[in-house]
């Protein structure tokens, strides 16, 4: 199981913020791709996502999370503690 975590979002996306508060709150490090300086971290992106076009999305353990939900975030990064 991969246990890293990645968060595409664009710069002035305030719910990435969150996302990205929240998971250094928890003390979860995690890999941040601005989408917006290259095709291919969008491209990722959309596929990671099966074409969403929204962000953020988050990667974390073998999960795929569009938008920020702090409820499902927190419930996504206990795979991180196993």
């Amino acid at each position: 199981m991969k246990k890293n975590v990645k968060v595409y979002s664009t710069p002035d996306c305030a719910k990435c913020n969150q996302a990205k508060k929240l998971l250094k709150e928890q003390g979860v490090q995690f890999d941040s791709v601005d989408i917006t300086e290259s095709s291919e971290a969008l491209q990722e992106m959309r596929t990671l996502s099966r074409g969403a076009r929204s962000v953020p999305i988050i990667s974390v353990c073998d999960r795929v999370l569009v938008g920020y939900d702090r409820a499902e975030l927190l419930e996504a990064i206990s795979c991180l503690s196993k």
